[in-house]
């Protein structure tokens, strides 16, 4: 949609009709008779129509250009305050293990529940911008901090274990998502932690890492992931074995209290989209938006009509002076 900002302006289009109409009639002169023309090829007069036209044009592109027209786009709505949110996932290799009940009675292995989970809680995050921090041997930035969720959710699909090594850094997981939000100048930070088991490996310990999030205003919720004891199938028949038995949910604990946040334990999957859904209701989106209009200034291109067909006009003349 194009709009003339000083619309005004074509109010002085008629002007050069007001001047013909209004200046006096030039008066006829006395036809001079010459016996012969100078021999100096034949001389032609340029069309009286071309002319009219061509100052028309011009004329017209010129009021144009004055007018400042002003092109807009479609309206886009946009959050004035957004929060910046870190997902922060371990990819070790204990996520391999499949004890992830799911409601069909199915089990599936802890990624696996993860992925689905996550994606779900990512897709109902309109208005933040999202992260994604992996993190096994060491952390690595996955996918910066975007409004783009299905770049985020893509990223999180893509992921396969063995990705990042078979530890557990998650020191390195916190400190990098905290690292993220430094330059970050958005009034709510918040980072969702989930783990299955407890830091062995990275050059930051878990709580020297949730002492910087808490400095840089940064919540973290944490989620501890896996089944615990349940029936195995054995060869001396059935036995209790506990899943979780590497989780460390003390430290865990520690970390979310440290920074205002809460621990989440996840034993199915059911559980995990549970936890999910009220860390989603405890940092509700903001609903505040602000409507914004992209546009262009489109002034230069009557302008640069009007100097063209003003180098005409000016070579006609030449051509016939």
């Amino acid at each position: 949609m194009i709009e003339f900002m000083w619309w005004w302006v074509w109010f002085l289009l008629p002007i050069p009709l007001v001047i013909y109409f209004l200046m006096p009639e030039k008066e006829a002169g006395e036809a001079i008779h010459l016996p012969r023309l100078p021999d100096q090829g034949e001389y032609k007069q340029p069309n009286k129509r071309i002319n009219i036209g061509l100052l028309s044009l011009a004329w017209l592109l010129l009021i144009a250009a004055l007018a400042r027209p002003v092109w807009y786009g479609e309206p886009v709505d946009i959050q004035p305050e957004h929060r910046d949110m870190m997902l922060v996932v371990d990819l070790s290799g204990s996520m391999a293990e499949e004890d992830m009940k799911t409601s069909n009675g199915d089990f599936v292995d802890r990624l696996t529940a993860v992925k689905q989970v996550v994606s779900d809680f990512i897709d109902q995050r309109k208005g933040d911008r999202l992260g994604l921090v992996l993190f096994g041997d060491h952390a690595y930035l996955q996918t910066p901090l975007t409004f783009d969720r299905n770049t985020v959710r893509e990223q999180l699909d893509r992921t396969v274990l063995n990705l990042v090594g078979q530890r557990t850094a998650i020191g390195e997981g916190l400190g990098l998502a905290t690292k993220t939000f430094i330059e970050s100048n958005a009034p709510q930070r918040t980072i969702i932690l989930l783990s299955d088991g407890a830091n062995t490996a990275g050059v930051l310990e878990p709580l020297e890492a949730a002492q910087l999030a808490k400095d840089n205003h940064a919540k973290i919720y944490t989620v501890g992931i896996g089944a615990g004891e349940m029936q195995v199938r054995g060869f001396f028949g059935k036995q209790t074995v506990n899943t979780a038995r590497d989780l460390d949910e003390d430290t865990l604990t520690k970390i979310a209290t440290m920074t205002g946040g809460q621990y989440f334990r996840a034993r199915n999957a059911d559980e995990l989209a549970e936890i999910y859904q009220t860390i989603d209701a405890l940092e509700p989106v903001t609903q505040a938006t602000q409507t914004w209009r992209p546009h262009e200034e489109w002034f230069r291109y009557p302008l640069m009509g009007y100097l063209f067909v003003l180098f005409i006009i000016v070579g006609v003349r030449k051509r016939h002076g």
